[in-house]
Protein backbone atom coordinates (compact mmCIF):
# COMPACT_ATOMS: atom_id res chain seq x y z
CA UNK A 1 0.00 0.00 0.00
CA UNK A 2 1.50 3.54 -0.61
CA UNK A 3 1.09 6.28 2.14
CA UNK A 4 -1.58 8.27 -0.74
CA UNK A 5 -4.35 5.84 0.18
CA UNK A 6 -5.94 6.92 3.07
CA UNK A 7 -8.75 4.48 4.98
CA UNK A 8 -12.24 6.04 5.98
CA UNK A 9 -14.62 4.96 8.41
CA UNK A 10 -17.34 3.37 7.11
CA UNK A 11 -18.70 2.48 9.83
CA UNK A 12 -18.86 -0.72 12.44
CA UNK A 13 -18.28 -3.92 10.81
CA UNK A 14 -20.29 -6.49 9.89
CA UNK A 15 -18.94 -8.74 13.50
CA UNK A 16 -19.51 -5.59 15.37
CA UNK A 17 -22.83 -5.27 14.49
CA UNK A 18 -23.52 -9.54 15.35
CA UNK A 19 -21.68 -8.75 18.71
CA UNK A 20 -24.02 -5.80 19.55
CA UNK A 21 -27.02 -8.18 18.24
CA UNK A 22 -26.18 -11.06 20.11
CA UNK A 23 -25.75 -8.84 23.67
CA UNK A 24 -29.73 -7.25 22.83
CA UNK A 25 -30.16 -11.03 22.34
CA UNK A 26 -28.96 -12.00 25.60
CA UNK A 27 -31.31 -8.48 27.38
CA UNK A 28 -33.89 -9.73 25.44
CA UNK A 29 -33.56 -13.43 27.01
CA UNK A 30 -33.68 -11.60 30.86
CA UNK A 31 -36.22 -9.58 29.83
CA UNK A 32 -38.33 -12.59 29.12
CA UNK A 33 -37.39 -14.85 32.04
CA UNK A 34 -37.66 -11.57 34.21
CA UNK A 35 -41.13 -12.29 37.00
CA UNK A 36 -43.47 -10.18 36.15
CA UNK A 37 -42.48 -8.34 39.91
CA UNK A 38 -39.54 -7.15 38.62
CA UNK A 39 -40.59 -6.52 34.72
CA UNK A 40 -43.26 -4.40 35.78
CA UNK A 41 -40.26 -2.26 37.33
CA UNK A 42 -38.32 -1.31 34.41
CA UNK A 43 -39.38 1.29 31.69
CA UNK A 44 -40.30 -0.68 28.67
CA UNK A 45 -42.07 1.23 25.78
CA UNK A 46 -45.61 -0.74 24.58
CA UNK A 47 -44.17 -2.57 21.33
CA UNK A 48 -41.78 -3.96 23.76
CA UNK A 49 -44.05 -5.65 26.43
CA UNK A 50 -45.91 -6.78 23.48
CA UNK A 51 -43.25 -8.96 21.64
CA UNK A 52 -42.23 -9.69 25.75
CA UNK A 53 -46.05 -10.76 26.59
CA UNK A 54 -45.67 -12.83 22.58
CA UNK A 55 -43.08 -14.84 24.15
CA UNK A 56 -44.10 -16.21 27.57
CA UNK A 57 -47.37 -17.72 25.22
CA UNK A 58 -44.92 -19.39 22.95
CA UNK A 59 -44.42 -22.74 23.85
CA UNK A 60 -42.21 -24.18 20.87
CA UNK A 61 -38.40 -24.03 21.62
CA UNK A 62 -37.72 -22.46 18.45
CA UNK A 63 -40.23 -20.35 18.25
CA UNK A 64 -39.32 -18.61 21.28
CA UNK A 65 -35.99 -18.58 20.01
CA UNK A 66 -37.30 -16.54 17.26
CA UNK A 67 -39.47 -14.60 18.96
CA UNK A 68 -36.40 -13.79 21.38
CA UNK A 69 -34.49 -12.39 18.41
CA UNK A 70 -37.26 -10.28 17.12
CA UNK A 71 -37.67 -8.93 20.91
CA UNK A 72 -34.14 -8.07 20.58
CA UNK A 73 -34.57 -6.26 17.26
CA UNK A 74 -36.78 -3.96 18.75
CA UNK A 75 -34.25 -2.95 21.53
CA UNK A 76 -32.48 -1.58 18.63
CA UNK A 77 -35.28 0.79 18.18
CA UNK A 78 -34.85 2.23 21.53
CA UNK A 79 -32.98 3.62 23.86
CA UNK A 80 -31.51 0.67 26.45
CA UNK A 81 -29.61 2.40 28.63
CA UNK A 82 -32.45 2.61 31.42
CA UNK A 83 -33.25 -1.01 30.87
CA UNK A 84 -29.89 -1.57 31.32
CA UNK A 85 -29.59 0.69 34.91
CA UNK A 86 -33.02 -0.94 35.96
CA UNK A 87 -31.69 -4.26 35.41
CA UNK A 88 -28.29 -3.74 37.05
CA UNK A 89 -30.33 -2.37 40.28
CA UNK A 90 -32.41 -5.60 40.14
CA UNK A 91 -29.28 -7.52 40.23
CA UNK A 92 -27.87 -5.75 42.99
CA UNK A 93 -31.03 -6.18 45.08
CA UNK A 94 -30.52 -10.22 44.91
CA UNK A 95 -26.89 -9.80 45.26
CA UNK A 96 -28.04 -7.74 48.66
CA UNK A 97 -30.20 -10.37 49.60
CA UNK A 98 -27.73 -13.36 49.36
CA UNK A 99 -25.40 -11.15 51.10
CA UNK A 100 -28.12 -10.34 54.20
CA UNK A 101 -28.92 -14.44 53.71
CA UNK A 102 -25.44 -15.47 54.66
CA UNK A 103 -24.94 -13.03 57.26
CA UNK A 104 -27.87 -14.52 58.86
CA UNK A 105 -26.71 -17.90 58.47
CA UNK A 106 -23.82 -17.24 60.11
CA UNK A 107 -24.82 -15.99 62.99
CA UNK A 108 -27.47 -18.47 63.78
CA UNK A 109 -24.26 -21.14 63.28
CA UNK A 110 -22.26 -19.37 66.02
CA UNK A 111 -25.06 -19.29 68.45
CA UNK A 112 -25.63 -23.23 67.77
CA UNK A 113 -21.87 -23.54 67.99
CA UNK A 114 -20.98 -20.76 70.80
CA UNK A 115 -24.68 -21.28 72.61
CA UNK A 116 -25.17 -17.78 75.11
CA UNK A 117 -21.66 -16.42 74.64
CA UNK A 118 -22.62 -15.79 71.06
CA UNK A 119 -25.69 -14.27 72.07
CA UNK A 120 -24.23 -11.12 73.17
CA UNK A 121 -23.09 -10.41 70.13
CA UNK A 122 -26.69 -10.76 68.26
CA UNK A 123 -28.03 -8.44 71.26
CA UNK A 124 -25.15 -5.83 70.37
CA UNK A 125 -26.15 -5.86 66.69
CA UNK A 126 -29.92 -6.08 66.88
CA UNK A 127 -30.42 -3.96 70.20
CA UNK A 128 -34.28 -4.27 69.46
CA UNK A 129 -34.01 -7.96 69.71
CA UNK A 130 -36.35 -10.39 72.42
CA UNK A 131 -33.41 -11.03 74.92
CA UNK A 132 -35.76 -13.67 76.15
CA UNK A 133 -36.92 -15.35 73.34
CA UNK A 134 -33.03 -15.56 72.43
CA UNK A 135 -32.18 -17.41 75.61
CA UNK A 136 -34.82 -19.67 74.91
CA UNK A 137 -34.39 -20.68 71.62
CA UNK A 138 -30.57 -21.00 72.49
CA UNK A 139 -31.69 -23.52 75.48
CA UNK A 140 -34.17 -25.43 73.27
CA UNK A 141 -30.88 -25.84 70.75
CA UNK A 142 -28.56 -27.21 72.90
CA UNK A 143 -31.21 -29.76 74.31
CA UNK A 144 -32.23 -30.64 70.63
CA UNK A 145 -28.20 -31.39 69.87
CA UNK A 146 -28.29 -33.81 73.20
CA UNK A 147 -30.80 -35.63 72.43
CA UNK A 148 -30.34 -36.00 68.84
CA UNK A 149 -33.09 -34.48 67.24
CA UNK A 150 -34.13 -32.54 64.62
CA UNK A 151 -33.05 -28.55 64.31
CA UNK A 152 -36.44 -27.34 64.71
CA UNK A 153 -35.35 -24.50 67.12
CA UNK A 154 -32.14 -23.54 64.50
CA UNK A 155 -34.79 -22.89 62.04
CA UNK A 156 -37.14 -20.75 64.50
CA UNK A 157 -34.00 -18.95 65.59
CA UNK A 158 -32.67 -18.39 62.00
CA UNK A 159 -36.29 -16.74 61.07
CA UNK A 160 -36.46 -14.41 63.83
CA UNK A 161 -32.98 -13.06 63.41
CA UNK A 162 -33.86 -12.98 59.69
CA UNK A 163 -36.86 -10.78 60.90
CA UNK A 164 -34.66 -8.82 63.30
CA UNK A 165 -32.52 -8.38 59.70
CA UNK A 166 -35.28 -6.76 58.10
CA UNK A 167 -36.01 -4.38 60.71
CA UNK A 168 -32.72 -2.85 60.55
Amino acid sequence: MSDEQEFEYDGPSKSQIKREMHELQKIAQRLVELPKAERARIPLNEKLIDAIATAHRIKSREALRRQIAYTGKVLRTIDIEPIIEALDKIDRGQLELAHRFRRVEAMRDKVVAEGLPALEEVLSNYPGADRQHLRQLTRQITKESKEQKPPAAARKLFKYLRELESER
